[in-house]
């Protein structure tokens, strides 16, 4: 499947969908350094730059748009006006390319705050030019820790067809969810954070990298910890090179310099695990650990003369990968269960 991607990034559609055989036809990036990243992994893929000059695109029929744009306000009923001078307004913009070139089908992220912008109405349009287009839609919010990351990130996406809103309710949409008789939830849990043993605390020995277990849960994290007010535990990574032997001896834990994904248990003498002590400050998280958190692999943004706060930036304005490989390949299963 060829498709175009705008609002590119750093390009998550990309590493997401590469696996399913999928080809971008175009990139749309006008920052600087995810166009450098663009350039870097992608260098025989078009970044056509500013998507708003999309009429003086030399490109190829696509079966596919994706992007992230901001959702301003716009009338369905002046929808056709709109789109000929779209500028200023990129959800505009994107129908206006879903208008040029007609692909079967578009893939759309943003914030949840999207939903109860100005009331409401700045969704309901978008979602009403796509209905002018002949795009039949769904949507959908996920939370990216649902998809195999450490990091609680929730988005709208919205999936149309060119003619079909049951195709995009099948991409987005297990088929037990439409059934209609969701099991009532468990009951509602009476402990309070500090009541859940999913952490550790440790006492550093003072003398070296001795360590003694004091208990199983962190403390809260406060406002405190960012003005150095009281101490604070660190999520640091240790290689643990010396089990204690018994409840009151020390184990020995060398540092490893890098933390990899966080875990909450830690089996044999060598795995590499996370030590959880007591410490003045806030470890910020290295830029391949945002990567990870993200889904991207290591080193993704590490390119020549790349800033840890280029890549924190572009990481951070990125779509998680895992989510839009979980809808690329829905997309996919679609379209083969269609075409038997």
């Amino acid at each position: 499947m060829k498709y175009l991607s705008v609002c590119s990034g750093i390009e998550a559609a990309t590493v997401a969908w590469h696996s399913l055989g999928w080809q971008p036809a175009g990139f749309a990036e006008i920052e600087k350094f995810p166009s450098q990243v663009l350039a870097h992994h992608y260098p025989n893929v078009t970044n056509f730059g500013d998507m708003t000059k999309f009429k003086e695109w030399n490109l190829e029929s696509i079966e596919l748009l994706a992007g992230g744009t901001p959702c301003q306000s716009f009338s369905v009923a002046g929808l056709r006006r709109g789109l000929d001078d779209p500028r200023g307004n990129l959800a505009l913009t994107y129908c206006g390319i879903l208008d040029k070139f007609r692909p079967k089908w578009c893939v759309w992220e943003n914030v949840p705050g999207v939903l109860s912008s100005n009331g409401g109405r700045d969704f309901g349009s978008f979602l009403g030019a796509l209905g002018e287009l002949g795009y039949g839609w769904s949507y959908r919010v996920f939370d990216a820790q649902h998809f195999g990351v450490a990091q609680r990130r929730k988005r709208v996406f919205v999936v149309g067809c060119l003619g079909h809103w049951e195709a995009s309710a099948k991409v987005l949409f297990e088929p037990e969810s439409l059934r209609g008789n969701t099991p009532q939830g468990r009951e509602k849990r009476q402990e309070t954070a500090g009541d859940t043993p999913q952490s550790i605390v440790y006492e550093m020995h003072p003398a070296d990298s001795r360590v003694k277990l004091m208990g199983d849960v962190c403390q809260t994290v406060t406002s405190r910890w960012g003005t150095g007010g009281g101490n604070v535990p660190l999520v640091q990574a240790f290689r643990k090179s010396r089990r204690a032997q018994t409840v009151d001896d020390y184990e020995t834990w060398v540092d490893d310099g890098k933390a990899n994904t966080l875990n909450t248990f830690d089996v044999g003498d060598v795995r590499t695990t996370h030590l959880v002590a007591e410490f003045d400050d806030v470890r910020r998280l290295l830029p391949v650990e945002v990567e990870r958190l993200q889904g991207f692999p290591d080193g993704y943004t590490d390119i020549a003369g790349a800033t840890d706060l280029a890549r924190y930036k572009a990481l951070g304005n990125s779509m998680a990968v895992p989510v839009m490989a979980w809808i690329g390949k829905r997309i996919k299963e679609y379209e083969q269960t269609a075409s038997t």
